[in-house]
Order: structure tokens, then sequence, then C-alpha cells
């Protein structure tokens, strides 16, 4: 926490979330509406977490604290920390509201909250998620919707973060309001110059020239390996088994992966998954790991395909415990 006798007399020349917001490692954090801070059906509750100074923690907050000015440095810190926390959970259940979800949307967009340091994820960025409500339990996280699995922030400033700021429902809340902006499966277009891991805006903007490029396109091997053409519109690759060709020409329902209409059997098909060798030679504990994961693999798609069939003959959908 910031030492409050270090810092000059401007810091309070603006409103305490501005003050707030700009403080190094709170960069995760966006700009509760007044609005929403104002109505005291959104903070029902809080005074029962915040233990003491509640009310002159909410008065700093908005700016309304009287006699700041004849406090000395312990007792401005300790208020300062019951703001810090009252803010952060306050956040919480602002950034799942249409508001909150829009503005954590842009940061999302933006790449603030970092990139997935996975191979094939290929620079998607990340969200922030709590592991618990409470706070004091668990610090944030870092959630990749690409390979669904969760991180540790890079830097301290940000692994010091209560995860309770921004609550467990978060990512998923902003996915269900926002379906559009799930990533699929499937590597990204490839793009000159690039590792293929740019953001969605900047793909966007670019498909006019990807569509020119089809043939060159359409020669790059599929990251499967032989057997695994590429297809598609939009450089979107669709990659088939020929194995079960049969089966996936017979499969009718289909979903709304990435963007894309694709069976579920072949979404799983596409999921890369990384192999790490040393000069050209699996690791072994690694390589027991990899065939473990290619016969889960394996069992899923024949399942999910057994599925497909069984509703395209209109019999039914077999259960998926056996």
């Amino acid at each position: 926490m910031d030492d409050y006798s270090t810092n000059s007399e401007s810091d309070y020349a603006n409103s305490w979330i501005t003050w707030f917001l700009s403080t190094k490692g709170n960069e995760y954090f966006v700009e509760i509406d007044d609005d929403y801070l104002m109505d005291r059906f959104n903070l029902t509750g809080l005074n029962g977490e915040v233990v003491k100074d509640y009310s002159r923690a909410l008065d700093m907050i908005l700016d309304n604290l009287e006699g700041e000015e004849s406090m000395d440095d312990e007792e401005r810190e300790s208020l300062d920390q019951s703001a810090r926390l009252l803010y952060g959970l306050i956040h919480a259940r602002f950034v799942v509201t249409s508001r909150g979800l829009a503005k954590m949307l842009e940061k999302y967009r933006r790449a603030d909250f970092g990139r997935c340091p996975r191979v094939y994820c290929y620079q998607q960025p990340l969200l922030p998620v709590g592991l618990c409500d409470t706070p004091y339990v668990k610090a944030v996280k870092l959630y990749c919707p690409r390979c669904e699995d969760i991180y540790s922030p890079k830097s301290n400033r940000h692994g010091s973060i209560d995860g309770a700021y921004f609550g467990t429902t978060f990512p998923h809340m902003l996915f269900m309001v926002y379906p559009q902006m799930i990533p699929g499966k499937a590597p990204p277009p490839q793009i000159t110059g690039q590792v293929g891991g740019a953001s969605s805006g900047s793909m966007h903007g670019q498909a006019g020239a990807n569509s020119t490029g089809s043939n060159v396109q359409s020669q790059q091997p599929s990251p499967l390996g032989p057997g695994f053409p590429r297809s598609g519109a939009g450089g979107d690759s669709t990659v088939q088994n020929p194995a079960a060709t049969t089966s996936s020409s017979n499969a009718a329902p289909h979903a709304q992966i990435g963007g894309g209409t694709l069976s579920t059997a072949g979404a799983a098909m596409k999921a890369e998954m990384y192999d790490p060798k040393l000069f050209g030679f699996r690791v072994n504990e690694m390589a027991k790991l990899k065939r473990w994961r290619e016969a889960q693999r394996d069992r899923q798609i024949k399942r999910l395909e057994a599925i497909e069939r069984e509703e395209a003959n209109g019999n039914g959908a077999p259960v998926m415990g056996a």
C-alpha cells in the first residue's frame, strides 16, 4: 500500500476514485458510475463485510468526507484501507451490470489484462476472475476463454489484488452478454509479420486482404498434420478427420462456435495441443501426458460422433456418463 506521507498534496486535488484508478497496480479496475455508488440498494450487505469505518469509507470514495485535513497519517491510512476494500467489493457487483460489462469489454479488447502464455492460444486476451467471493481468501487470477484455464498475473502488483474484487462469475457473465466475443478453438487467420495472435479487431480489419490471398492460405499445412486440410471462408479452418468423414456428413446437429457453424466433434478435433520437445525428441514425462491427453480427446470425439449419429437418426442422444 502507498504511504500517504510520501504522496504530494496534488494527489487529493482530483476525486478519490480518479486517484485510486491512477495508482500503479490498479489497472484492472474500471471506474464505477456515480449513479451506481449513490444508490444504497447496490451496497446492501457491504456494511457487514467492511468491519470498521463503513460510512466514512463510503464518504471518502464519494469525496464527501469531512475533517480529512485534521487526520494524521495513521488514521488516514486505516481509513484508506477500508475505502479500498469497499470500492473493490462494490466493483465486483458493478462489473456484472450492463454498464460495468461494457467498460470491462473495452479493456478486454485492448488486452489490458494480459494475454495467454499458452502457445496454441495465439496471444488470446485474458479476463480477471476470482476464485472466491469472500475477501482476503484468494488473489485474482486471469481466465483464458480459449483454453479455459486460469493463470497468475505476471506483475506482483496485479498478483496482490484480491480476487473478490472481480468475483467468480464475471468472465462467464461477460460471454453470456457478448457471445460473439467467445473465441473459437481453431487457430486464427495467419497475418503477415505476426504470430497469428492479433486481436479480433485487427483480424477483422484485414479481412479483405486475407480474402484476396486465399490461394496462398490454402497452401498452408494444417496444424494437426497431413490428412487434415484447411478450408472455410475468411481463413477459418475446418478440420476433417478422414476416418470420421461418414459420421461427420451424417451429423445433423451443429453448434455455433467461434462465429462459425461447426459440429461438436469437429470443434473438438480443431483444438490444438502443444507438444514440448528437446532437439526434436519428446520430453519423456510430458510425452506420457501427451499420449494420455490424446487418448482422452479421441475417446471424447468418438462419443460426440456417436451422439450426433443418434440425433441425426432421431433416436435421441445416449447418456454421456457411459
